[in-house]
């Protein structure tokens, strides 16, 4: 199934920057109680490549894709794509990635930011084109604005998204969304208090769901 079809229902990714190692279960069986169906591991996390191995075998009887986010250079994405990353996500516009992504059918989501890398990044490739850092722009207000020409361009809102503003990004025209530190915080994996995270997640979820 096309990456964006299997999201369809839920166009959610969560982004898990600096997971500890030995927390996938209990990330997994949060993400399955709440209905979140695609993971990135950040490649700037410790064990990175082994945590993501570790939650794509957790996952794979629940249907959840688990990726790689903060790649950045091409050497991350090799190493992404041997631990079998089922997806990739940039927060900047690599031809190289984004080229090589798309000949080896991996769904690619580069970053970017300004009308022209938009443009570029699709027409290189991309999957979707996260528009990162989206909280510092404008926010749902500049996906509406980049709505009118790229009508045709499936965008992904990254930076500042939470549970108070999920719903404005979609009502705004984003075809997905993706979150980390405003529920998959960095202390409160630590602790392991994955009871808090759920509840935060769902919370998100449900103001999706309610669009």
């Amino acid at each position: 199934m096309d990456f964006l079809e299997f999201l369809k229902d839920m166009p959610v990714v969560g982004i898990l920057r600096d997971i500890p190692r030995g927390a996938e279960d209990a990330c997994i069986e949060t993400a399955v109680k709440c209905g979140l169906k695609a993971i990135e591991v950040t490649m700037n996390t410790d064990n990175a490549i082994e945590i993501m191995a570790n939650l794509k075998q957790i996952a794979r009887p629940y249907d959840i894709k688990v990726g790689a986010g903060t790649v950045r250079h091409f050497a991350e994405y090799q190493k992404a794509v041997i631990a079998g990353a089922q997806f990739i996500v940039t927060p900047n516009t690599r031809k190289d990635i984004i080229k090589t992504a798309a000949s080896e059918f991996i769904p690619i989501i580069p970053g970017a930011l300004t009308p022209t890398e938009v443009q570029k990044a699709y027409d290189m490739g991309a999957t979707a084109v996260k528009i990162f850092p989206v909280n510092c722009v404008g926010g749902p207000e500049y996906i509406k604005a980049l709505r009118g020409p790229f009508r045709d361009i499936p965008l992904l809102a990254c930076g500042g998204v939470n549970a108070e503003n999920a719903a404005a990004y979609i009502k705004a025209g984003a075809n997905l969304l993706a979150f980390g530190g405003s529920i998959f915080n960095a202390k409160l994996m630590a602790e392991g208090n994955w009871e808090e995270i759920g509840k935060r997640l769902s919370t998100l979820l449900n103001a999706v769901r309610a669009v």
